[in-house]
């Protein structure tokens, strides 16, 4: 006779191991399986807007570089508006994903730069890019944003970074900005930690 459900025991829980890459970007693992990868391409060609390029390294509690690290990147277009949120009429994807360099641990991607947009309340958010990580040793993946440097004024009135009461706190969230290149470092645990949301 079965036992009943409340009885049997949780399955042990896993990291993602260290072929989290083979299963999710298997291109950059050395296995050429697909014509297309998914989540290459995170605007599509024709989307309208200031390409940009986004460059950093995900840290450790130590400081080293994690060189197995996937990132996805989910965005709205230049205009603020999210896939699926209303009308996108140049094939913008708004998702995509990255990986670290093998070696170096430095991960690099290309985008737009996206438009300010509403949260559930109305309120304008700053321009930002929502970022999901996974890689050996994390049990559940960890999310945050990534803000602008150059978009002071609207960083300065972002509801969700307001929430963060401890100003350099607010600043793990913010890239470092140059021209049409932005600089963001991520750190895992220490003086330094990235804010992480409970989504």
């Amino acid at each position: 006779m079965a036992q009943p459900l409340n009885y049997l025991k949780e399955t042990a829980s896993q990291t993602a191991g260290p072929y989290v890459h083979i299963g999710l970007a298997p291109g950059d693992a050395g296995f050429n399986i697909y014509a297309n990868e998914l989540g290459r391409d995170i605007i599509g060609p024709n989307a309208k807007g200031t390409r940009i390029k986004v460059t950093g390294t995900v840290r450790d509690g130590t400081g080293a570089p994690v060189k197995d690290v996937l990132i996805e990147v989910w965005q709205a277009n230049a205009a603020g508006i999210y896939p699926g949120k209303g009308d996108v009429e140049d094939g913008f994807r708004g998702w995509g994903r990255v990986i670290s360099d093998f070696e170096t641990g430095e991960f690099t991607f290309e985008t737009i730069k996206p438009g300010a947009v509403k949260n559930q309340n109305n309120q304008i958010m700053a321009p930002h890019l929502n970022l999901w990580l996974v890689a050996r040793g994390i049990n559940v993946g960890l999310n945050t944003r990534m803000y602008f440097g150059d978009e002071a004024m609207a960083n300065a009135a972002d509801p969700v970074l307001n929430l963060i009461e401890q100003t350099q706190r607010r600043d793990t969230l913010i890239a470092r900005a140059g021209r049409t290149n932005y600089h963001f470092d991520i750190c895992l645990q220490g003086d330094e930690e990235t804010v992480f949301f409970d989504v």
